[in-house]
């Protein structure tokens, strides 16, 4: 019986570990993000605040790339890959913005977090990862958690959110698109190229919207929120490229657990003990899934 080999093991678990921690910073950083178009989003539209917020970050990433010599390879963007990926991201960003006009927070969150699952098929389906059943079990866990937090009602569920659930199909099918991105391209361009592509469609649907008159305290926490769209931006492809999909999917649950404290912080929401339990059930499947990953044979 052939062996595997373990320095490769080592390597992937190594890997699966930066991975991780890029994807806990990632979706911390798109809570803060959130948590800024939510202050403005009463009398800012979205469109509007997307292209601000776009030209903030776009500016902000070309000039890391810069500083990290990445605009060389500037023409990566051109690949077939990278364009498809910012393809779906712009289209599922808008769909998730319709629906979230239209429905309960909790229901389109407990939506939205059904993406590890679909992630962790569509690894499997398409990139042949092995997903085994204790992992099977700790996304299972983790998405039952969300239910607990969120408690969605059935009775909400209408045609918005059939597209928050297309949304999260999109999103799940760009994250699959990050493995096949060259691994020659930057991380940092990839990220360029998502935010430029965002910038445009969001841009195109201001044209016929029209534009709403800012203050200069909107185009700070809009400056904010550029600063934390283009580390989650980053951070999420980086996890995307180092690590398997089905091993850091379950690390989006991070994201859940920075909006209650930021909701119990700013708008005084307490969890109720249902919500308490969820909190525990994801809290207990992240770090299984961690303590999994360090007790792999190497």
């Amino acid at each position: 019986m052939t062996q595997a080999d373990p320095s490769a093991a080592a390597e992937r678990a190594r890997h699966n570990r930066v991975g991780i921690a890029w994807m806990v910073l990632g979706m911390s950083a798109f809570i803060g993000n959130d948590a800024m178009i939510k202050a403005l989003g009463e009398r800012l539209p979205a469109a509007q605040m997307l292209v601000v917020r776009g030209v903030m970050a776009i500016s902000l990433i070309a000039l890391v790339a810069w500083r990290m010599g990445a605009l060389r390879s500037l023409r990566q963007v051109l690949d077939r890959w990278v364009l498809l990926r910012a393809g779906c991201e712009g289209l599922g960003t808008f769909l998730y913005l319709a629906a979230l006009f239209h429905l309960p927070l909790a229901n389109i969150t407990a939506i939205n977090l059904s993406s590890p699952l679909m992630i962790a098929v569509l690894a499997m389906v398409f990139l042949g990862e092995r997903v085994d059943r204790v992992r099977w079990l700790a996304i299972g866990a983790g998405f039952a958690g969300v239910l607990l937090v969120v408690q969605p009602r059935p009775g909400d569920f209408n045609g918005y959110a059939w597209l928050c659930l297309l949304a999260t199909l999109i999103y799940a099918f760009r994250d699959l698109l990050t493995r096949r991105i060259p691994a020659h391209a930057p991380s940092i361009v990839v990220t360029l190229c998502t935010a430029t592509v965002v910038w445009l469609m969001a841009g195109g649907v201001l044209a016929v919207q029209g534009w709403v008159a800012m203050s200069w305290r909107d185009v700070g926490l809009l400056g904010m929120a550029s600063v934390f769209l283009s580390t989650g931006y980053y951070a999420v492809i980086a996890a995307m490229r180092n690590a398997e999909l089905s091993v850091v999917a379950p690390f989006r649950y991070v994201g859940l657990l920075w909006a209650l404290v930021l909701g119990y912080l700013v708008w005084g929401d307490i969890p109720n003990p249902l919500a308490w339990a969820g909190i525990a059930l994801l809290i207990g499947a992240g770090m299984f899934m961690i303590r999994q990953q360090r007790s792999r044979p190497r």
